[in-house]
């Protein structure tokens, strides 16, 4: 399959995580407030900022904020954040939807001129779908969330052959010119698109099926809105290098630093919750003896058969029909 070669999964050593920023450091989180913490950073440090900021979307560990007093608020954290990006870097923002008394607020659209007001350009709108989530009843259900991919400048880091997934048609050739008769795809595989989904039709099964963490996910913690470590992995492979350093402000339990290490690059996380900052540690000292639970990238969905009881109707719901 494409890109095991670049999947690290040895270990990389029981190395503590710091607290602090240091050059020779491999992990650090540091506990507290984010914005105070990144102003304690260098210019330039990290090639990749990649996170999920907190929202008041009914979760326990958001305060109650309106709309607008919100992005005021988180303004003064991007200030930060372009200030510590390097300049052949990249932003990537993922956000949902924000619903209040049944009206839809997409929040990356109102994110969208915080960052170009900060000279940012959008490199993608990526879409992220997946099939399970809290049901609506007057709105059909979302199951999806968008991620902003953003530049700092023209000149960025973008590697596509790690992240490259299988061709439809691999046997595809070019019907006219010099090279007529030829192989006209690339070997190691096509250029993903924008929408990151799932696939259930088997002949157009993708390499990259990203569930979100529910329940049953091997990853899932406490934390009620985690990052799937595959979710990162992907703009880690395809926006940095070996050694560059990736950080997340609102880091939560640690899910884009462990695919940061994984693959052997450097991880800074901020986290003002406690609790969650002792998980990642835990995760990460997982990651080093070889424990961690990870959805390994590339392993197909599950996809229920007519065996299985609970992808069969109930027998009152047969009943109902016939008397239809």
């Amino acid at each position: 399959m494409i890109m095991k070669e670049y999947i690290s999964t040895e270990s990389r050593g029981a190395s503590e995580v710091a607290s602090l920023f240091s050059e020779d450091a491999e992990a650090v989180i540091a506990p507290g407030d984010c914005l105070a913490t990144l102003r304690t950073l260098p210019n330039g440090v990290a090639k990749l900022i990649i996170t999920s900021p907190p929202y008041n979307i009914g979760k326990v560990y958001e305060r109650a904020t309106k709309l607008g007093e919100y992005l005021k608020s988180i303004n003064p954290i991007i200030d930060e954040l372009v200030r510590v990006l390097a300049d052949d870097g990249s932003l990537c923002w993922q956000v949902g939807n924000y619903v209040e008394d049944g009206e839809v607020f997409p929040l990356d659209i109102f994110y969208y001129p915080f960052f170009k007001e900060h000279g940012f350009k959008l490199r993608n709108r990526i879409v992220w779908h997946f099939e399970h989530g809290l049901h609506a009843s007057k709105r059909f259900s979302g199951r999806y969330e968008t991620l902003l991919w953003f530049t700092k400048s023209d000149d960025y880091t973008f590697n596509l052959d790690p992240v490259r997934v299988p061709s439809k048609y691999p046997g595809k050739t070019h019907f006219k010119g010099e090279k007529r008769g030829q192989a006209s795809g690339n070997p190691l595989g096509k250029n993903p698109s924008d929408i990151w989904r799932i696939i259930a039709q088997e002949w157009e099964q993708e390499l990259w099926n990203i569930p979100n963490v529910k329940a049953n996910h091997p990853e899932k913690t406490i934390h009620p809105c985690q990052f799937p470590i595959e979710l990162v992995e992907r703009c880690v492979f395809a926006l940095t290098n070996e050694r560059d350093w990736v950080l997340d402000p609102f880091s939560g339990v640690g899910s884009a630093l462990l695919a940061a290490l994984r693959n052997k690059r450097r991880a800074f996380g901020c986290e003002k919750e406690l609790e969650y900052v002792e998980i990642a540690r835990q995760r990460i000292g997982d990651l080093n003896t070889g424990k961690l639970r990870y959805r390994q990238l590339g392993k197909p969905v599950h996809q229920p058969t007519g065996r299985e009881k609970v992808a069969q109707m109930p027998l009152e719901w047969r009943n109902l029909e016939t008397k239809a």
